[in-house]
């Protein structure tokens, strides 16, 4: 007897073979048989006309302290992602003293957006190692959750305080060495780093692994070499825009160090940037050439960004309106009522120093989101340079007239320059380069800024329905095998006999993705943007029901991935 019978489905199994049509059978939460199935079943599922895949794989995630409070990783689940890897960018919640936790905290709030008042309210905290980290969670998931090993972490817990403001000795170099084994050993899959000037602590300061020297990177990289199925993904400040030669030798070093690929995100692909993809994607080629390998993670969609003058977001990444919107907000509204400042942030945001960041600066095509006075009413959804227009005005000045009304509440939706026909051609050159691969949704942080989590299910629609750039044995080959090939995972990635039951059932006329709506769900009764999915009939996680009709279940099947036992070694 089936635990599980899916009959009559299309089946697309993560090869990128053709369609067929095809039954599954599960059990003992494995896919026990694959074509015509005629064994009974505990639970049926008639599939005609819809297709049936292998679960997403979401290589680029930030769900570390989410999961503790939302162990179903919404909403990548009800999207059909069955897998996640978390702790990437040198972030992660462990290994953790107790006398850095508050430090941890406000840096997690800081660099990935994660309200203070829910890492608070929503994570006890009380935990040490590694292992403890990892054991909170296992059997506690409704997601396969991998998670990097983080440099910021280990850097303090070595350090403390010392891990910001300077190097590490020789001696604390060889501590945080050790450190890295025993998390590895505890499951750990690899190193995560970052050398990024974006990545700041609540005090305003480099986070920890910023202040490290490239001896205590390839220390740290050596030490992944040693352990079975692990793997590196780093951050610098190239990721954003180009990469210097410099930044790319540090990439090879790291690999040739571990013996392991190195995976970076995000390659932001724009037709009027035409030379960034060929610099970024070069690194890959003197990797290759060197005997390494970096991995470019890219995204299948636009995800649109959540901006405000109140709250920290990309805007202050631009060249010098960090301190403008620093200051408390009396100051900075009086500063932004000034003329000369007004020209002055312009003149900088257009600047060839805001990198990649440039593209925020188109501030005429801005749209007007939520309005909180009466002086706005009636602004939400227009776009600023119509307003700007009746009123007679520069663009720039509409805007900031517009959020000083709202005492800087305002939300603004800045329309991402890259949507031409030329930059979804060029993104589709990069979808098919082996240097490449689809990722990047930093799911579960930036919570109030950006949905990165549904690329998934939007992706799936504009391959079926919208512009078709990717036949959809392609599109799933995409979301499913290549990342579980880069991560080493076994035994996932496939609709294969053998391989864990971790399975999507979508309608192919609808799935698909809502737009990303505000709800204020999380501890702390803070807000976060979400959407919801259309289309996902059914989700299937280790063998059980996880989502159903676009809705959760509450099952909790998922499991930790641990390194060596639940992944296998991915050379370069």
């Amino acid at each position: 007897m089936l635990d599980y019978l899916i009959k009559g489905g299309t089946l697309v199994d993560g090869t990128g073979s053709p369609p067929r049509v095809a039954d599954v059978g599960i059990r003992g939460g494995r896919i026990v048989a694959i074509g015509e199935v005629d064994e009974g079943a505990s639970t049926t599922l008639d599939a005609g006309g819809l297709v049936v895949c292998p679960g997403f794989i979401d290589p680029h995630t930030h769900y570390d302290a989410q999961l503790l409070w939302d162990p179903a990783a919404s909403p990548s689940n009800i999207h059909g992602v069955t897998t996640i890897i978390a702790g990437n960018c040198g972030f992660t919640l462990a290994p953790l003293k107790a006398r850095d936790a508050d430090y941890l905290r406000r840096m997690m709030a800081k660099v990935e957006g994660m309200p203070l008042a829910a890492l608070e309210n929503g994570v006890d905290w009380k935990w040490e190692t590694f292992a403890d980290y990892l054991n909170r969670l296992e059997g506690h998931l409704g997601v396969n959750a991998g998670f990097l090993v983080g440099h910021c972490a280990l850097r303090r817990y070595v350090m403390g305080e010392a891990s910001v403001g300077g190097e590490a000795t020789p001696e604390q170099v060889d501590a945080m060495v050790q450190l890295l084994h025993e998390c590895i050993e505890a499951g750990g899959l690899g190193f995560s780093t970052t050398l990024s000037k974006t990545h700041s602590d609540g005090d305003g300061q480099p986070v920890p692994s910023r202040w490290s020297n490239r001896d205590e990177l390839l220390a740290l990289c050596a030490a992944v070499k040693a352990h079975e199925g692990t793997t590196l993904e780093g951050i610098v400040d190239g990721c954003l825009d180009r990469f210097t030669d410099d930044e790319i030798d540090l990439f090879i070093a790291m690999s040739l160090a571990a013996n392991r690929p190195i995976n970076w995100n995000v390659l932001t692909v724009d037709s009027h940037e035409p030379d960034r993809v060929p610099r970024q994607l070069s690194a890959s080629t003197r990797a290759r050439e060197a005997g390494a390998r970096i991995v470019a993670l890219t995204m299948p969609v636009q995800v649109p960004m959540n901006m405000s003058f109140l709250n920290y977001c990309a805007l202050n990444m631009l060249p010098d309106w960090g301190p403008i919107l620093g200051l408390p907000v009396p100051e900075r509204i009086e500063k932004l009522r000034d003329p000369a400042t007004r020209r002055f942030m312009l003149e900088r945001a257009g600047s060839e120093e805001a990198g990649v960041f440039r593209r925020l600066a188109d501030f005429a095509n801005y749209v007007i989101g939520d309005t909180y006075s009466a002086a706005n009413e009636g602004l939400k959804g227009r776009v600023v340079a119509d307003i700007a227009r009746e009123r007679g005005q520069d663009p720039f000045d509409t805007l900031v007239e517009i959020v000083i009304n709202d005492d800087l509440r305002t939300i603004l939706w800045p329309i991402p320059p890259d949507g031409d026909d030329a930059s979804w051609a060029l993104r589709k050159q990069v979808w098919d380069d082996d240097r490449a691969m689809l990722g990047g949704s930093d799911a579960g942080a930036h919570l109030d800024r950006m949905c990165g989590a549904p690329y998934t299910t939007r992706f799936l629609g504009d391959c079926l329905r919208g512009r078709r750039l990717e036949p959809l044995e392609r599109a799933v080959q995409m979301l499913t095998d290549e990342p579980a090939r880069l991560f080493g995972l076994r035994g996932r990635g496939r609709i294969a006999e053998g391989y864990a039951a971790d399975v999507v059932v979508f309608d192919p006329e609808t799935v698909g993705a809502e737009h990303a709506t505000l709800v204020n769900d999380l501890p702390g009764g803070t807000a976060r943007l979400t959407a919801a999915a259309n289309g996902i009939v059914r989700v299937l996680v280790n063998g059980v029901e996880t989502v159903a009709d676009n809705q959760a279940v509450g099952a909790l099947p998922g499991t930790v991935l641990r390194s060596g036992r639940d992944t296998e070694t991915v050379l370069p």
